[in-house]
């Protein structure tokens, strides 16, 4: 998939296990410490129910990522999640974010999806203010929990 970008030949595509240290490095600029052998088995393990784009700029590499997944419940069905979205520091305000969710809103459409979803941090204002931008509203405020097993 190629994308218009400002000016920096951005294109999309499926990431591979070749891009598990870009992904797992990037996701370290959110603080979310992922060993890249895990972000290689899950690559590995991806299948039509959910897919990792990556966003590449020509002569840099990989510089963001957004991973979606169906979501088809007893309750709810034909909707895509985004499950994560990163772009590398000094590539933010140029774009690469709101292609990758393009690319992730086509990539469900062809999945059947009539509706994406996605959650994010009450700290990360700059962040809702990007998915409102995108057309993305609040539909509700919740608390999550967890256990170790």
């Amino acid at each position: 998939m190629q994308f218009p970008s400002s000016g920096l030949g951005t294109s999309v595509r499926v990431a591979l296990s070749a891009d598990a240290q870009r992904i797992a490095a990037l996701a370290g600029q959110l603080g979310y410490e992922v060993p890249v052998d895990h972000v290689e088995r899950r690559l590995r393990a991806m299948d039509d129910a959910g897919t990792v784009l990556v966003a590449v700029v020509p002569r840099v590499g990989v510089v963001g990522w957004i991973g979606i997944a169906l979501h088809d419940t007893i309750v709810d069905s034909g909707r895509a999640d985004i499950e994560g979205l990163v772009i590398e520091d000094e590539y933010r305000g140029n774009r690469i974010g709101e292609i990758l969710v393009g690319a992730a809103e086509s990539w469900a459409r062809s999945h059947g999806c009539t509706s994406m979803r996605l959650v994010s941090n009450v700290v990360r204002e700059r962040a809702h203010a990007f998915y409102k931008r995108l057309g993305y509203d609040v539909i509700k405020t919740q608390r999550a929990f967890k256990k170790t097993l």
